[in-house]
């Protein structure tokens, strides 16, 4: 039998790879179940999932998330994992604060599978694309969780939290006093910075103050063009485990905004990206395809890919997520849940959504339904 089920294997190309790289005899069972169930060809539909107030609150499991990812693998698998994936997904997000890959970790643990870094897409994983424009510029990183250190991972050899950066200037926080700040090592400092940050102009700055954008990138100086502002999303309020939404990075930056605009004779400048921005989702088209060939390791090439005939977007904020999925246009389609910022009984009224449900489990039973796929 077992002689059966090796030649068997060995004829099938999606499979040989992982005999050849040492596939242990006691795996092969596993492995001709996955064959067998296997379709001849992989979906044309993906889905991308938003995270809090969708699959989560808080830290907490929501709307029956974990059961509705575990129908999105083979169920003849052992465990949920990249290799058993039957239908390609990400999670679309405009939170962050830690790296891809430490959130992944988060992930897998709340929600019972296994999630590769490359499925999670953060408000603040686009940066990646500044790093060769900004890679040995001084960057200050502002924002919840560990700002600087993500964008130190993403390659930026110069970058500063706006803690450690207001440090280096004495008085520029009238608070400072009350604060509790983690002074850098000496060693941690020589290695972020090249040269004293309080006679370095700061060249990008990732949601600061305005001391630095009206100053051109260095306070206590004379007026100036602000330096490029970035913000990670532009979401107004968003649902945590609180019952009533809370504020988000769009509600800092009309804050910050207004006041740049009173003191400041020309206008706040900024580059927002997450949802709705449409940029967004086709980046999360072309991971999605990464996702799929990752799993149907039988597509040779990326000239074999094939485009996505229907991407789903199951959100719970209507002029975030639905708005994001109606301007990007098809292959998108909007789902929207009851589970998180939107509790209304109908549609939208203003980003009416494809189709609206009351959890994330019930918007998988559709598309699973939709696609025939068991």
């Amino acid at each position: 039998m077992m002689r059966l089920l090796l030649q068997i294997l060995r004829n099938n190309s999606s499979l040989k790879s992982e005999l050849n790289g040492g596939t242990k005899a006691s795996a092969l069972p596993k492995l001709f179940s996955r064959w067998l169930h296997a379709p001849t060809q992989p979906p044309s539909f993906g889905i991308a999932f938003d995270i809090d107030g969708v699959l989560l609150r808080g830290e907490t499991s929501t709307g029956g998330s974990p059961q509705a990812l575990r129908r999105l693998y083979y169920h003849s698998a052992n465990s949920c994992s990249i290799s058993a994936l039957k239908v390609p997904y990400v999670f679309l997000t405009n939170g962050g604060g830690v790296p891809e890959s430490e959130r992944a970790k988060e992930l897998s643990k709340q929600l019972g599978v296994d999630i590769l870094p490359l499925q999670v897409i953060q408000g603040h994983t686009p940066f990646r694309e500044l790093v060769k424009r900004y890679e040995d510029d001084l960057i200050v990183a502002v924002g919840k969780g560990e700002p600087g250190r993500v964008m130190s991972e993403y390659g930026f050899k110069n970058v500063l939290s706006i803690d450690d950066y207001a440090s280096c200037f004495p008085n520029i926080d009238p608070l400072a006093q009350y604060k509790k700040w983690t002074k850098m090592q000496p060693t941690d400092r020589e290695m972020a910075l090249r040269t004293d940050p309080c006679s370095q102009r700061v060249q990008a700055v990732f949601i600061v103050l305005c001391d630095i954008l009206r100053t051109g990138g260095l306070p206590g100086q004379e007026i100036a063009h602000q330096p490029p502002l970035f913000f990670a999303n532009d979401d107004i309020a968003y649902q945590a485990l609180f019952p009533a939404e809370r504020l988000g990075m769009g509600a800092f930056r009309i804050a910050l905004e207004s006041i740049f605009n009173r003191i400041h004779t020309n206008n706040m400048e900024y580059t927002s990206y997450g949802k709705p921005n449409p940029f967004v989702f086709k980046n999360a088209e072309n991971v999605l395809l990464q996702v799929l060939q990752s799993a149907y390791n039988n597509i040779q090439s990326s000239g074999e890919m094939q485009p996505f005939k229907r991407l789903y977007m199951i959100g719970d904020n209507p002029s975030v997520d639905i708005n994001g999925a109606k301007q990007a246009g098809h292959p998108w389609v909007s789902i929207l849940t009851r589970t998180g910022v939107f509790k209304g009984i109908g549609n939208h009224a203003d980003y009416p959504a494809d189709l609206v449900v009351n959890s994330v489990e019930e918007a998988v039973d559709y598309i699973l339904r939709k696609e025939h796929t068991s």
